[in-house]
């Protein structure tokens, strides 16, 4: 796990820099998983997740951003900021896979957001899962009233509906740009060079 040598276990046990946990009888050497893992990021920087659905909730993801800096600042923490863009819902988007990289090569010490829902909408409790194996410490700013089951599974079917709606018009569009592209080639004789490549 950390890339050392029995031999220098043994000297970082007689300088006093690491301990083992027990020992055996016979003298081998026990040590906590979850210290080693925290030994092991240590140095490595406090990770922002900041995200919002839309272009048009720009403001929301600045205001997000300087909450967590201020937080990170006022803890002492040396952090940097992930924002994203995009549905809780979409798995794909590029901050999200940048984070789940440095959870899984435990290149941070610990995940903060604003709000649980900012990480995802469904599914954050596995990547909290995952930071918890590699030894990564979550903080959740605005813990809040947990919603009733209601208002969760309301809150729920309503992002469901949002998603797959963007979806249904955007591929109307998508499909009405090349139906309108392909009338115009029809109706356009004097462009012949798109008609004959």
């Amino acid at each position: 796990m950390l890339g050392v040598t029995p031999q220098t276990l043994r000297k970082w046990e007689n300088t006093g820099e690491l301990l083992p946990e027990r020992r055996s009888k016979t003298g081998t050497r026990y040590y906590d998983v979850n210290k080693l893992a925290g030994i092991n990021n240590a140095g490595q920087p406090t990770i922002c997740y900041a995200r919002v659905s839309s272009h048009d909730q720009k403001e929301d993801l600045n205001r997000q951003q300087e909450l967590l800096e201020a937080y990170c600042a006022a803890k002492g923490w040396r952090c940097e900021v992930i924002r994203d863009l995009g549905s809780g819902m979409n798995y794909r988007k590029q901050g999200l896979n940048q984070l789940l990289e440095l959870i899984m090569t435990r290149k941070m010490k610990r995940l903060v957001l604003t709000h649980k829902d900012r990480l995802l909408r469904f599914g954050a409790e596995l990547i909290f899962t995952l930071c918890e194996l590699q030894g990564i410490e979550i903080v959740i700013i605005h813990q809040g009233e947990q919603p009733s089951f209601e208002e969760e599974l309301a809150q729920d079917v309503l992002e469901i509906i949002t998603v797959f709606s963007a979806r249904l018009y955007g591929s109307r569009s998508h499909k009405h740009k090349k139906m309108m592209e392909t009338l115009k080639d029809v109706t356009d004789p004097q462009d012949t060079t798109s008609t004959q490549q």
